[in-house]
């Protein structure tokens, strides 16, 4: 929530998704200036779990960090009666 305050906000996105696809998706979901986007790819991994311990794959996943243009904010980030310490 602190980079929300910032005008950076994150997102989980499909792999397959661009820089320049997820700027326009932003921009005509939430009607705001998409300024910067930055991309992280997770890696996906194998983990142990149950009482059998099993092994189940997580799939890859995709973040991006999209900052907005500034005085700009999405409502749904909107951390209302939350303040900082």
């Amino acid at each position: 929530m602190n980079d929300a305050s910032k005008g950076k906000y994150t997102f989980k996105v499909t792999v397959k998704a661009g820089k320049n696809d997820i700027k326009k998706a932003v921009e005509e979901k939430y009607k705001v200036n998409a300024v910067k986007i930055s991309t992280i790819t997770i890696k996906g991994r194998s983990a142990r779990a149950g009482a059998k311990r099993l092994e189940i794959a997580k799939s890859a996943f995709k973040k991006a960090i999209v900052t907005v243009k500034a005085g700009q904010k999405i409502s749904i980030f909107d951390a209302a009666g939350v303040e900082n310490k």
